[in-house]
C-alpha cells in the first residue's frame, strides 16, 4: 500500500511540473527577484566584431549551442532526451550540460533568477509564455538564441514541430509572451 501511494506521488508531481500543467501556479513579475542560486559567470567574453555578440558571455553561448544540438527533436511530454524533449526539458538540459541547476518545470524556471525588460534580453535569457487560452499562467519556455532590437529569436521544443527557432516577432508568440528573466 505504501509503494503505491508513493508511486501515485511521484507520478502526480511528474504530470503536474511539465511543460503545459502550471493550472495551480501564479508567477508575480517584479523587478527586484533575487535568485536562489548563485551562478557563476566566466570572466572572459567573446571577442567579435558583431555587435549582437558583444554582450554575450561564453557560458550563455555554451547553454545555447547545448539547446541547438537539440533541433529538430519531436516534442514528448516530460522528455530530456534526443528521442523526445518537452519546452522546460529543453531548457534544463542545456543547463544542465553546463553543471547549472535550475528548476524543472517552466512555472518554477519563471521565478528563478531576475526579470528583465524585453529590450534588454540577450542570448542565454529565457522567455516565458502562456499559451493557454484566457489564461496568463506560464506553461511554456524558451531560449534566446539571437537578439537585436526588434527581432529576438528563441529555441524552444514545440508540441507540433519539435525542438525549433521561432522569432518573438511572430503573432502567435508576441501575444503570448509573459516575461523574460536572466539567470546567467
Amino acid at each position: 500500500m505504501r509503494k503505491i501511494t508513493l508511486t501515485l506521488l511521484l507520478l502526480i508531481t511528474l504530470f503536474t511540473s511539465a511543460c503545459g500543467s502550471s493550472k495551480n501556479s501564479r508567477t508575480v513579475v517584479t523587478k527586484k527577484d533575487k535568485t536562489s542560486k548563485s551562478i557563476k559567470k566566466p570572466s572572459t567574453k567573446p571577442k567579435s566584431d558583431n555587435a549582437s555578440d558583444a554582450n554575450v558571455s561564453l557560458l550563455a553561448k555554451a547553454v545555447v549551442d547545448n539547446a541547438k544540438h537539440y533541433k529538430g527533436t519531436r516534442y514528448k511530454y516530460g522528455g530530456t532526451t534526443k528521442s523526445g524533449m518537452d519546452c522546460s526539458g529543453l531548457i534544463y538540459t542545456a543547463f544542465k550540460k553546463e553543471n547549472i541547476s535550475i528548476p524543472r518545470a517552466s512555472s518554477a524556471m519563471a521565478k528563478a533568477g531576475n526579470w528583465i525588460d524585453l529590450k534588454e534580453v540577450k542570448v542565454g535569457d529565457l522567455l516565458f509564455f502562456a499559451t493557454k487560452k484566457n489564461n496568463r499562467n506560464v506553461n511554456h519556455v524558451g531560449l534566446v538564441t539571437s537578439s537585436r532590437t526588434g527581432n529576438v529569436e528563441f529555441i524552444h521544443s514545440s508540441t507540433s514541430k519539435g525542438v525549433i527557432v521561432s522569432n518573438l516577432a511572430e503573432h502567435y508568440w508576441y501575444f503570448a509572451f509573459v516575461q523574460a528573466r536572466r539567470l546567467l
